[in-house]
């Protein structure tokens, strides 16, 4: 399994009235967390739109077990649990600077063919870079 740790601060713009960081914002920190990883593998999204591949995000799902506040430093760590074909799935999780688990999820992102807009396999040179983080059986 692949994992990758980025932190992020809740800035005062992201939290709702009740001084929470907004429900809806945690997608943005997973998706800082899903392009830090790939960033970390040597492959910054960047390089593989260049090479013709667009990564749409296919499904999200979240289940929060507590807030996170302003001003608060979160921990997003992302993981790869299987090796992609067409799919890629992360999983991630978000704690705070204690280490309290505040939210959980994951998303499932489909390899397309920017030329075509039809799926594809993951790129060859990818798979090569996220070999060595899974046991060969």
């Amino acid at each position: 399994m692949f994992e990758h740790r980025c932190q992020l601060r809740v800035r005062y713009g992201e939290t709702d009235r009740m001084g929470y960081l907004y429900y809806g914002n945690y997608a943005e920190h997973f998706e800082v967390g899903r392009v830090e990883a790939l960033r970390a593998l040597g492959f910054p999204y960047r390089r593989i739109e260049d090479e013709g591949v667009l990564l749409p995000v296919r499904e999200l799902h979240v289940r929060y077990h507590a807030p996170a506040h302003y001003d608060d430093l979160l921990t997003v760590i992302t993981r790869v649990p299987a090796m992609p074909e067409v799919r890629i799935v992360f999983h991630y999780e978000v704690r705070d600077e204690r280490d309290v688990l505040l939210t959980e999820a994951s998303t499932t992102l489909v390899f397309v063919d920017r030329r075509t807009g039809r799926p594809r396999r993951a790129p060859h040179d990818l798979l090569a870079a996220m070999a060595p983080h899974f046991s060969v059986s």
